[in-house]
């Protein structure tokens, strides 16, 4: 199993940025993708942004494209969500996942979850 921690969240002006970093261990080299998903009170959880480690592909929700990018640090096994331009419609907890299939977005193909890290933009 991979055990997944995010961190990096918190209270941002709209308009602001936040980096999110999601540090894994544990059986890493069993995923090839991790995603950010989040999910606002009162709705479903959704998809943000995935990373193939292998191909180092990437893959953006259209409500964050040119907004948030995704990338990795190998030699630290971890995953970074940069956040800029924030919104108000951003306000959410955003979970990092893991899925062992190469290229996703859908979230019941990620079977490993972090607990979640809360991001708030104010106006």
């Amino acid at each position: 199993q991979v055990q997944l921690v995010e961190s990096g969240g918190g209270l941002v002006q709209a308009g602001g940025s936040l980096r999110l970093s999601c540090a894994a261990s544990g059986r890493t080299f069993s995923y090839n993708t991790m995603g950010w998903f989040r999910q606002a009170p009162g709705k479903e959880r959704e998809f943000v942004a995935a990373i193939n480690w292998g191909t180092f592909s990437t893959y953006y929700a259209d409500s964050v494209k040119g907004r948030f990018a995704i990338s990795r640090d190998d030699a630290k096994n971890t995953v970074y969500l940069q956040m800029n331009s924030l919104k108000r419609e951003d306000t959410a907890v955003y979970y990092c996942a893991a899925s062992t299939l190469r290229a996703t977005k859908r979230e019941r193909d990620f079977g490993a979850w972090g607990q979640g890290t809360q991001v708030t933009v104010s106006s």
